[in-house]
């Protein structure tokens, strides 16, 4: 049969021999060219591996928050002098992703009520929060300053005993001290507020709270261990 490979039926032949001298000079050659082409091959496997942990130090940085709080709110001496509002004080503790905390809110809320889309019931009144902010404090010290972006507060008069209000807002991290030096990002407050005291005219003048913040937060050193997320 004839083969179907007719190149292995070809003579083989050999060239001249390359010198020994001239063999080790070829390797040597090579080498260098190798090394030569090696160095940018290393410098980009540094440049990724820097540019990795650059965006992983970045995605470690950005911290989902969520946090229960219970406390108290009732009126505040501190005065925002924002036109026709009452100024109204929160005092707060809870955990949460970021530890155990305590926190101080001071917010004007508007003492006409508006319309609202959310909060429009025969039975329910809906109030503007214009300006405010709080601090949080963690319990390794570290302080977290917050400014009040909206907010508004639903009452619900149907509730029985007294009514019940539903509040929340968006707060802007405006930095802090210790752990939340360099922290900003942002949080939602929602609120579920109860009258606990009745004035001499029946008027709710102290508030039993309980809630939550949610958000991200961004720039949290870790010179402290978090507790976990409840």
């Amino acid at each position: 049969m004839k083969s179907t490979y007719p190149s292995l039926q070809a003579p083989v032949t050999f060239g001249p021999a390359i010198p020994d001298s001239e063999r080790v000079s070829g390797i040597r050659t090579g080498h260098r060219i190798d090394k030569k082409r090696s160095v940018p091959m290393k410098r980009i496997a540094t440049v990724v591996v820097m540019l990795h942990l650059g965006v992983a130090g970045v995605y470690a940085q950005q911290t989902p928050v969520k946090m229960n709080f219970s406390g108290t709110s009732a009126p505040s001496t501190v005065n925002l002098l924002q036109p026709d509002t009452n100024n109204d004080e929160d005092n707060f503790a809870g955990t949460g992703t970021l530890g155990s905390f305590t926190v101080r809110h001071i917010r004007a809320i508007a003492n006409s009520p508006t319309t609202s889309s959310t909060c429009s019931g025969p039975n329910q009144l809906y109030f503007q929060e214009l300006a405010g902010g709080g601090v949080f404090r963690f319990q390794d010290g570290s302080l977290l300053n917050v400014l009040l972006t909206k907010g508004g507060d639903c009452i619900d008069f149907a509730v029985p005993p007294a009514g019940e209000a539903h509040c929340t807002m968006s707060l802007q991290i405006t930095g802090g001290t210790g752990r939340f030096k360099n922290a900003s990002g942002t949080l939602t407050f929602t609120e579920t507020v109860v009258p606990a005291l009745l004035g001499a005219s029946n008027t709710p003048v102290f508030f039993a709270a309980t809630g939550q913040y949610t958000g991200t937060v961004f720039g949290v050193s870790e010179e402290q261990g978090q507790d976990e997320g409840q």
